[in-house]
């Protein structure tokens, strides 16, 4: 495999929170999706969910509980927590799941 330009890749995406999965590292699938300000809907994963954010901001609401990810930041989802993106998030996402999940 060779070098990705998360960025890049991420801004060349069709529409905002649609994701494309990059590869796999064990049962672990890698993605990259770009943000834009609109809210997404409640979801909950069977497993933990990994979320990097490269640069921008997530908002999220996990468990009722407001939570803001910054450049930089990487927060894990617990297996079952139910959360959604607040309005306001923007940038680079790079989310790593289980094919299970």
């Amino acid at each position: 495999m060779t070098a990705v330009d998360l960025r890049a890749t991420a801004a060349g995406l069709p529409q905002a929170w649609s994701s494309r999965a990059l590869g796999r590292v064990g049962a672990t699938s890698v993605k990259v999706l770009r943000m834009d300000e609109l809210p997404v809907q409640e979801e909950s994963h069977a497993t933990d969910e990994a979320l990097l954010v490269l640069d921008g901001r997530l908002e999220l609401e996990v468990g009722g509980t407001p939570v803001s990810v910054r450049a930089g930041e990487l927060y894990v989802v617990p297996a079952g927590a139910a959360h959604t993106v607040r309005p306001g998030s923007h940038g680079t996402l790079v989310i790593m799941e289980s094919a299970d999940g």
